[in-house]
């Protein structure tokens, strides 16, 4: 489990080919206290990779290695990754951490268009269109997690949905190289998707 802070922001050094080249093995590059702190990460450990759940397989003072399947690959923009895409990073949640956003999995239920980024006062308003299905799950002041940061929704029309980014979220997070046409990952609220499926079965 995630909170969908992000801790670091990755830079993908190599992208190699693996399983007959229908998986991949992403090498992203990081800093030595993202891997250190608050303590040494260890392979088989878990990392949000841009919101996706990942299990470090090699580990270096400043490098991790992650596999991602060909169903990973299909489902997220990890397989559009190249060497230089950045990545939001971070390390699984501990019990007795602070939860300083929501509670996120890391496992991707779609991917979403950036339709706009609007100046708004001192923020920047984003809207972003869902795939098919997903927009029932999506609640005005609800959470949802984008590419791995947890973010609260500000407004739902239909299938596209806004949130705001401040300037030290776009800082340390990938949204300041997002524009429209940019694809992300979206991790809906796990509550949403529990209310949801009772409502189905009542």
């Amino acid at each position: 489990m995630f909170t969908g802070i992000v801790t670091d922001l990755g830079t993908v050094r190599e992208v190699q080919p693996i399983g007959g080249g229908h998986d991949m093995r992403l090498v992203i590059g990081t800093s030595p206290a993202f891997l250190a702190e608050p303590a040494p990460a260890a392979v088989g450990a878990s990392i949000a990779c841009s919101g996706v759940c990942l299990t470090a397989v090699q580990l270096g003072g400043d490098w991790f290695a992650v596999d991602a399947s060909a169903e990973t690959l299909s489902k997220t923009t990890l397989g559009r990754a190249r060497g230089g895409t950045r990545i939001n990073l971070e390390r699984s949640l501990r019990l007795g951490d602070e939860l300083g956003g929501h509670l996120v999995s890391g496992h991707v239920d779609g991917v979403a268009e950036v339709l706009s980024a609007t100046p708004e006062n001192a923020s920047v308003r984003y809207r972003f269109r869902l795939p098919p299905g997903l927009s029932r799950f999506v609640a005005v002041k609800g959470s949802i997690a984008i590419d791995g940061v947890s973010l609260t929704v500000n407004e739902v029309d239909g299938d596209a949905f806004g949130v705001n980014i401040i300037p030290h979220t776009a800082a340390v997070t990938t949204f300041s190289t997002l524009q429209p046409g940019s694809l992300v990952n979206i991790e809906i609220d796990t509550l949403a998707r529990y209310v949801a499926r009772l409502k189905e079965t009542a």
